[in-house]
């Protein structure tokens, strides 16, 4: 895998871990709490994932920037600052509801869970847009060479 491919990677784990957190919430709706456990752990790796490739992506590649003029360019910004702010706040909310249901302290975890869960699915959600007006819509010309 190259450096280049990680873009797409991260649309694929953000994605996956949006799945999962819908899937655990639908499980848990129904108290189906293995399946939603799995869910859970599995959208953390996902999103665990997601964060270090994204490091590394970034790491390598630097900013990526969004040369699109327009009525376009507001929207985008509007969404990738509320992309990134969430996503800075949601993660220790993040911890906060790992620890709580580790610890089996369940009347804890639903409620930092009722605040969590949106706020990632938003992030996610919104990873998996930014990624496509990046690199797909509205790609810079350094992405043709």
């Amino acid at each position: 895998m190259k450096i280049a491919d990680l873009p797409l990677l991260n649309a694929i784990l953000n994605s996956a871990s949006a799945v999962l957190l819908f899937l655990g919430w639908w499980f848990i709706s129904r108290e189906r709490k293995i399946q939603h456990a799995i869910c859970m752990i599995a959208a953390l790796v996902t999103s665990t994932a997601f964060l270090t490739s994204y490091l590394i992506y970034h790491y390598n590649v630097g900013s990526v920037k969004f040369t699109e003029q327009g009525w376009i360019r507001p929207v985008y910004f509007t969404i990738l600052l509320t992309h990134t702010v969430l996503a800075v706040v949601n993660l220790p909310l993040i911890i906060g509801t790992v620890i709580a249901a580790a610890t089996r302290n369940f009347e804890r975890h639903r409620k930092w869970a009722r605040w969590t869960l949106p706020i990632w699915l938003y992030v996610s959600i919104t990873g998996v847009v930014i990624y496509l007006m990046l690199y797909q819509w509205f790609p810079p010309e350094q992405l043709h060479r």
